[in-house]
C-alpha cells in the first residue's frame, strides 16, 4: 500500500545509517518524524528482527505496522514510493556504479568508522561519553558511567567483528587515507559522487563521514588535515533540501572513467577481495572469513547481510543492456573489481 507521511522512523546521531537517511529524506522533501532512539516516543511500536539503526515503521502487504532497517533497499522503495528529486541516476549505467559505491560506504568505510572510535583512546572516551546521552539526556553523571563502561566494553571487544586487530589496524587506516585523497581529488570536479547532485552512493558516504569527519577525534583531525574539501563537503550534505537537481546534473558517461577511477581501484583493494571471501565463507558454510587484503590476512566473522549486498550488485549488473555491461566490464577490469562480479564463489 502507498506510503503516507510522515514517516516515522527511529534513529539516533551516532548512527552513521541514520544520518544517511535522514540527508536522504531532507534532501528528497519526504516529510517525516524522527524518534530518538531510547525515548519513550518508541513504546509499543514494533520490535525488528535485528536491532538496528534507523528503523523505519512501515505498513506490509496487509497493512500491518512493521520495522523495517535495512538502509539501502529502503533508500530503493521511496525511489518508487515518491515522485521528484531522485536519489537513483535513470543512466542505468551511472546507477550500477552508484550502487557500487554506496555499498563500499556501507559495508567497508564502516569498518573504519568502527575501528577509530573502538581503538584510540580519545574516540572510546568520547564515544562513551556522549553516545550515551543521546539515548538517556537526563541520566544522571553516575548511571552515564556505568552505561559508558558496559557499552565501550562491548563495542571494543566487538572490533574483531569488522577484522580490526593487531594485524589489520594499520591496512584500515591507510585504506580511509587512500580514500580521502581519491574523494578530496574527485571533489576538485564534482561536488558529488554522482556529479552536480547527490546519488545513493552520496548519502552512504556520507553517513560514515558524519562520524569519521565530524564526530570521532583521531579520524576527524586527519580529514580535516588532509582532505579539507571531504570535511566540508559532510557539513555541505547535511541538509539539501534547498539542492535543485535538474536531469542534467548527473555524471556523463564519459566522466566514469575520470575521476572515479582511483575510488573504484581502492574498493579493488579492500572491499573486493572481503565481500569475495565473505560470499565463500556462507557458501561453506563457516562462520569465519579469511582475506588477504593489501598483502595483510584479513579475518572476519561472516555477514549474511554481505552476501545479498554482493547478490544485488551482480543482478543489477546482469539486468544492464549489452552494451551497458560492455562499458561496465571495461571500468570494472581497469580498476580491479571485476572479480566482484565475475568470480566464482563456489569452489
Amino acid at each position: 500500500m502507498p506510503l503516507a507521511t510522515p514517516l516515522l522512523f527511529k534513529g539516533a546521531p551516532g548512527s552513521p545509517y541514520t544520518r544517511k537517511m535522514l540527508a536522504l529524506l531532507r534532501y528528497r522533501h519526504i516529510p517525516y518524524r524522527s524518534i530518538v532512539s531510547g525515548s519513550a516516543g518508541a513504546a509499543g511500536l514494533p520490535v525488528p528482527k535485528v536491532e538496528l539503526l534507523p528503523t523505519f515503521y512501515l505498513p506490509d502487504a496487509i497493512g500491518q505496522l512493521t520495522a523495517v532497517t535495512d538502509s539501502s533497499p529502503l533508500l530503493r522503495r521511496f525511489e518508487t514510493e515518491f515522485i521528484g528529486r531522485a536519489a537513483r541516476p535513470s543512466d542505468p549505467l551511472l546507477a550500477f556504479f552508484d550502487s557500487l559505491l554506496e555499498d563500499y560506504a556501507d559495508e567497508w568505510l564502516t569498518k573504519a568508522m568502527f575501528h577509530y572510535r573502538w581503538h584510540y583512546a580519545a574516540d572510546i572516551a568520547k564515544a562513551g561519553n556522549i553516545l550515551p546521552r543521546w539515548r538517556n539526556l537526563c541520566a544522571s553523571s553516575e548511571r552515564i558511567a556505568e552505561l559508558d563502561r558496559a557499552f565501550s566494553h562491548r563495542q571494543i571487544n566487538r572490533l574483531y567483528v569488522v577484522g580490526s586487530n593487531e594485524h589489520t589496524w594499520a591496512t584500515i587506516e591507510a585504506s580511509y587515507e587512500r580514500f580521502l585523497d581519491a574523494f578530496e581529488a574527485h571533489l576538485e570536479h564534482y561536488p558529488f559522487l554522482m556529479g552536480a547532485r547527490p546519488g545513493a552512493s552520496d548519502f552512504g558516504v556520507f553517513g560514515q563521514l558524519t562520524q569519521l569527519a565530524h564526530f570521532d577525534p583521531t579520524p576527524a583531525a586527519l580529514t580535516l588535515q588532509r582532505a579539507p574539501r571531504v570535511y566540508a563537503w559532510v557539513g555541505l550534505v547535511e541538509d539539501l533540501s534547498g539542492q535543485e537537481p535538474a536531469p542534467a546534473d548527473w555524471l556523463p558517461r564519459d566522466a566514469l572513467a575520470g575521476s572515479l577511477l582511483p575510488l573504484l581501484r581502492e574498493l579493488a583493494r579492500t572491499y573486493v577481495p572481503v565481500m569475495l571471501a565473505n560470499a565463500r565463507a556462507l557458501v561453506a558454510g563457516v562462520d569465519t572469513v579469511k582475506a588477504v587484503v593489501d598483502g595483510v590476512p584479513w579475518a572476519q566473522q561472516a555477514f549474511p547481510y554481505q552476501g545479498k549486498c554482493l547478490r544485488w550488485l551482480r543482478e543489477e549488473f546482469a539486468g544492464l543492456p549489452p552494451t551497458d555491461q560492455a562499458m561496465a566490464n571495461d571500468l570494472l577490469a581497469r580498476s580491479g573489481c571485476s572479480d566482484l562480479i565475475h568470480a566464482a564463489i563456489q569452489s
